[in-house]
């Protein structure tokens, strides 16, 4: 009986439970709190979607309540879209939010600027509304959209499949996604952002010309192929003001977002295929590749293959040059923060490098590894078997070879092929700690042949190089150290000192103080 009882007990509060209404509340009255009144999403690429972003709807009162509607002002044309506490759409009714709480309401958006204004780009906006009349309150959304001319593979109309290159890598054909440049297609001007998709192949005996001031994004597994007697001209000026850089030239990934500035591996590389011909780059910035620049040998004859002054490499998540056999010429060259090393001369060839800056102060794998900033071999491995070439020349001079670990000049040398470097007035850190190179002969900084007039281990008070900005301060170790006479300027312009050049890149400056310092 007793159990009777208290079973009958126990099935009239469940059926007391069940009438109540746990998620009854009371609608808001113009209390609602945000995390933000304007959310700014960042520039985007006319068609291109819009990272993710959110903010945070407050409920500080002590009782639970309802947001009776929550909608964008455009309603259902706007080009934003949302999800507010999981649910996803452009409006919403009866949205609770408990008391001392919050929900998370996350916006995107894709707008096609071709609908709003033949401006190449304009602000987006709209509102989101929470509630009506006396109780409305609201968040402002704003986009900045750009118009850009996209280049990208065509689509089979019967497979349905993106047309794809054959490229031999290894003596093998592997086919990738891209497609061929037409001949109205070969100049880049300044006038609209380029989009790329997939690689854009510079045709055998056509060149192509990327002109002052032009911006150039690539997508995600993109770049640039030149095929076999094909050239790549990148013009890029200095600009009239130091301070604004419109005549540059800049390759980088296509999400414009500031969280996506310095992210390394957005895109794929430039690659120079074997054959490919006569290139310059001049005043440009390659950034966030994988590799900066891929080129595969030389073209054969007496002069350099490429042609490179003036011009920073950055982020880039594997290597920022990477030449085999290359033939190359550089000055006022600055490559830095690369995952391998930031310059690697591989399986031989010819490569001359003046006033140059060669750093590496970020792994983006290992930040415990001690990457080089220069690593030159004369062999590579293919198929587990060694493939070796002759070093022909390697000559650094008034270089900086630095960064935030030991040992940032590497190389690699197979004895059977010729392996031919020199150094002259080159700042460079070799911190042999533990003495593991006194025996090894490519290291003998006394050796007057291949090292001369060369600095160790001493500070080249670079600005904030984590940053990328490798500007050299007045107490450098490399201030007035360079070779006599020289010339001409450096990258940004500036007339070198003619009886005390500075080695490296940069000609030094008295740093300004920041503020609170």
């Amino acid at each position: 009986m007793r159990y009777l009882s208290s079973l009958f007990l126990l099935i009239l509060l469940i059926l007391w439970g069940s009438c109540r209404n746990d998620f009854e509340s009371g609608p808001s009255t113009g209390n609602v709190q945000f995390s933000t009144d304007t959310l700014f999403l960042d520039t985007v690429f006319t068609n291109i979607g819009s990272s993710t972003y959110s903010f945070r709807v407050y409920n500080r009162t002590n009782d639970d309540f309802t947001i009776p509607t929550i909608a964008l002002e455009r309603g259902e044309s706007s080009n934003y879209r949302l999800n507010v506490d999981g649910i996803p759409g452009k409006s919403f009714d009866n949205i609770q939010v408990l008391a001392k709480d919050s929900i998370f309401v996350f916006v995107e958006t894709t707008t096609d600027i071709t609908d709003q204004t033949t401006e190449n780009e304009f602000l987006y906006t709209d509102r989101i509304l929470f509630d009506t009349g006396t109780n409305q309150q609201d968040v402002d959304l704003v986009t900045l959209v750009r118009d850009a001319i996209f280049l990208f593979p065509s689509r089979d109309a019967m497979t349905g499949e993106l047309e794809s290159l054959p490229i031999g890598v290894g003596g093998d054909q592997v086919r990738i996604e891209g497609y061929v440049l037409e001949d109205n297609e070969l100049t880049f001007t300044n006038e609209k952002p380029y989009v790329i998709y997939g690689y854009a192949a510079v045709p055998g005996g056509k060149t192509l010309t990327i002109e002052a001031g032009a911006r150039v994004h690539f997508h995600a597994n993109s770049g640039i192929i030149v095929a076999e007697n094909g050239t790549l001209e990148i013009n890029g000026a200095l600009s009239t003001d130091p301070e604004v850089l419109e005549n540059e030239v800049i390759l980088q990934g296509d999400r414009l977002e500031s969280r996506f500035s310095e992210i390394s591996g957005q895109w794929g590389t430039i690659w120079l295929t074997a054959g490919s011909t006569g290139h310059t780059i001049n005043h440009t910035t390659i950034k966030n590749a994988t590799v900066g620049i891929l080129m595969d040998s030389n073209d054969g004859g007496p002069n350099p293959t490429l042609t490179i002054s003036n011009t920073q490499i950055y982020n880039s998540s594997n290597i920022g040059l990477l030449a085999r056999t290359g033939n190359i010429l550089g000055e006022n060259l600055v490559i830095n923060n690369a995952g391998l090393v930031s310059l690697n001369c591989s399986l031989g060839g010819v490569y001359n490098f003046n006033h140059c800056t060669f750093t590496n102060y970020k792994n983006f794998g290992n930040p415990f590894s001690d990457t080089p900033a220069v690593l030159i071999d004369n062999f590579i491995e293919i198929e587990g078997q060694p493939f070796s070439l002759d070093l022909i020349e390697a000559n650094f001079t008034n270089c900086i070879i630095y960064g935030d670990k030991n040992f940032k000049l590497l190389f690699a040398k197979d004895d059977s092929k010729a392996f031919n470097y020199n150094f002259k007035n080159c700042l460079i850190r070799f911190n042999d700690f533990d003495n593991s190179f006194d025996d090894n002969p490519l290291y003998d900084f006394t050796n007057t042949s291949l090292f001369e007039n060369v600095i160790l281990n001493e500070d080249p008070d670079f600005k904030t190089p984590f940053e990328n900005i490798l500007n050299i301060g007045d107490d450098s170790a490399a201030n007035g150290q360079a070779t006599t006479p020289t010339s001409g300027t450096d990258i940004l312009g500036t007339t070198r000192n003619t009886s005390a050049p500075d080695i490296g890149a940069y000609e030094s400056v008295v740093f300004e103080e920041e503020e609170g310092n």
